[in-house]
């Protein structure tokens, strides 16, 4: 380890956790033609702060903030609560992870507003009366799947610690362009037609988006006054009418009162809830460190681990269009995937191995890539650290209805956050103006098998297993590049092809982020639709992969931070932007 990391990585937490089988392509994952909206797909510079996002209009809330002298974390929230307004498929006020860089401090760190489980909840949440696995819309639509949410406390909790900005004057944006209306995207048109018979289930959420009984077209004025007026309450009084007041009262009513799929979520379960300042986890890769969110997320621990196992390698030598450099990614990345099935989960419920990515360990790994064909056999490893009781294989899906966003102030702080409802339009409640995620899903469903039990199965207040990862890249112990993405579980997948292309193929970031996607999780290849991708689908059919063509619809926003100014992109297949000055 290089003496310039040593300080960072020896600060860092160093242990891994859970993962999924298989995933559906569903109700987020739109192909262009049906929903990418207008983008920028230009790399954008400044000299003094930039904010890059999944929407315009987001990313204009963002702007305003850093424009009149505020912190990044104040251009975070204004953007953030913005999202919840034009993008509700992917951004209701579930749960959040930031990883954040405090240029006053000189320090990392990340923050943990994942959802919890409500207290009531038993293992059998998502089994039948026969003890099989419900389907999954089944167990998503209606209050059964909806967690004790986060995000709004994670943002009052880093307001109190880095905000600059009076707290009203975050909710000016949103509030404004709630009562004023919006036009709606050809995204969120795609999706609310893609999604109809689920979103006319109950009649407060059918009543918004299909006003007179029609659906939302591109370029419809959406307004929504009352969720104009629960922002102006949350701006005026703080959280506490949403955690222990009259929108929590509200939101525990329509999750309770369902008749055909109620949950269990409290007052007492929104009161409780506690948002979690943890320690970052890094890996040394190419000389940089590269940092995401630990447990309960798998994001970071798997991204390190790919990376990890692909350090011995000249990937630059190889290139970005070499089969052999897909098929090292591709296998890196089941061997990483199979680690997080099998151990990754919240670490506050289950004891994981502490060394996942560990350099030896990664190198055993690694040497299993030493072939010119597909692996045949992907097992869990087995890293060094304490152990626990043998486990069963998860079954969670994860789907990718997620939101990222990347920000860099004038003083050197820098937000990488993501943040998700989990499967689109959440569990299809809507509340005071805002859908109810369904983030229960995110749990296996079922508890053990054949008497093991699963790192990522269902307790009473312990946080689902996810993948987002926002990620900050330090170089010479400081910030260098920020990115993130929603995806689902692809989250890993498109953030390490990302930093990849970046770091070995050195390519500028908007070249990064619009490369075409090869994923592979659990085996089977998915190939980037109508990209050059495609070219590489005989090369790894002939290396023993089964391959599939299909849309990947990630959400890279980046930021690449030098000597010189800041460099942003957004990822041309959905609707976001840049901006800064």
């Amino acid at each position: 380890m290089r003496n310039r990391l040593a300080w960072l990585l020896s600060g860092c937490l160093l242990l891994q956790g859970a993962s999924l089988q298989a995933s559906p392509d569903v109700a987020d994952a739109v192909a262009p033609e049906e929903g990418t909206g207008t983008t920028s797909q230009e790399r954008i510079r400044a000299s003094e702060f930039m904010v890059a996002a999944a929407n315009p209009h987001a990313v204009e809330a963002g702007y305003e903030m850093l424009r009149e002298g505020g912190s990044a974390v104040d251009a975070m929230i204004a953007a953030q609560l913005v999202l919840n307004l034009v993008e509700p498929q992917s951004s209701g006020i579930g749960g959040a992870f930031v990883v954040y860089y405090d240029s006053d401090a000189g320090k990392l760190t990340s923050w943990d507003g994942r959802e919890t489980a409500p207290q009531a909840v038993t293992a059998d949440l998502f089994l039948d009366e026969k003890g099989k696995p419900l389907s999954f819309y089944d167990a998503v639509v209606g209050g059964r799947s909806v967690a004790t949410p986060g995000t709004l406390k994670l943002m009052r909790s880093l307001h109190e610690r880095y905000g600059k900005l009076d707290w009203e004057v975050l909710f000016q944006p949103v509030i404004r362009l709630a009562q004023d209306g919006f036009r709606v995207s050809q995204r969120l048109a795609a999706l609310i037609a893609k999604d109809e018979q689920r979103l006319r289930r109950y009649p407060v959420t059918a009543t918004y988006f299909f006003p007179g009984g029609e659906a939302l077209k591109e370029g419809d004025l959406l307004t929504n006054v009352i969720f104009a007026n629960t922002l102006s309450l949350i701006a005026e009084k703080g959280i506490e009418p949403f955690y222990a007041g009259e929108i929590g009262r509200d939101i525990v009513a329509a999750v309770r009162s369902v008749t055909d799929n109620p949950g269990v979520l409290s007052r007492e379960d929104l009161a409780n809830y506690q948002i979690w300042e943890r320690e970052p986890v890094c890996i040394e890769y190419r000389g940089d460190a590269v940092c995401g969110m630990g447990p309960p997320s798998s994001g970071g621990l798997t991204v390190g681990q790919i990376l990890g196992m692909l350090e011995p390698f000249n990937l630059t030598e190889l290139g970005a269009e070499n089969p052999e450099s897909w098929r090292l990614i591709g296998d890196a990345s089941r061997l990483a995937f199979a680690d997080r099935g099998h151990y990754m989960a919240d670490a506050d419920f289950v004891s994981m191995p502490e060394g996942l990515l560990d350099k030896d360990y990664l190198r055993q790994r690694s040497e299993l890539l030493n072939s010119k064909r597909a692996l045949t056999r992907i097992k869990p490893g087995t890293p060094p650290g304490k152990r626990n009781l043998e486990r069963a294989e998860d079954e969670s899906i994860e789907l990718p209805s997620t939101t990222h966003l990347s920000i860099v102030d004038t003083e050197g702080n820098v937000v990488s956050m993501t943040s998700t409802i989990e499967n689109a339009f959440g569990s299809r409640l809507m509340v005071r103006g805002f859908l109810l995620n369904n983030e229960m899903t995110d749990f296996s469903f079922r508890p053990s098998k054949d008497g093991k039990p699963v790192a990522n199965r269902i307790e009473p207040g312990k946080r689902p297993r996810s993948s987002m990862a926002p990620t900050i890249v330090l170089r010479d112990n400081k910030p260098y590049l920020v990115v993130g993405s929603p995806g689902g579980s692809r989250i890993i997948g498109y953030v390490t092809k990302t930093l990849i292309a970046h770091l070995d193929w050195q390519m500028l970031i908007d070249e990064a982020i619009q490369l075409p996607h090869l994923i592979n999780r659990f085996g089977s290849y998915d190939i980037e639709v109508g990209t050059t991708a495609e070219k590489l689908v005989a090369p790894l059919k002939a290396m023993g992969y089964q391959v599939n063509k299909r849309y990947l619809n990630s959400g890279l926003h980046g930021i690449v931070i030098t000597e010189k100014g800041l460099e942003g992109a957004a990822d041309a297949r959905r609707e976001g932007t840049v901006m800064g000055d």
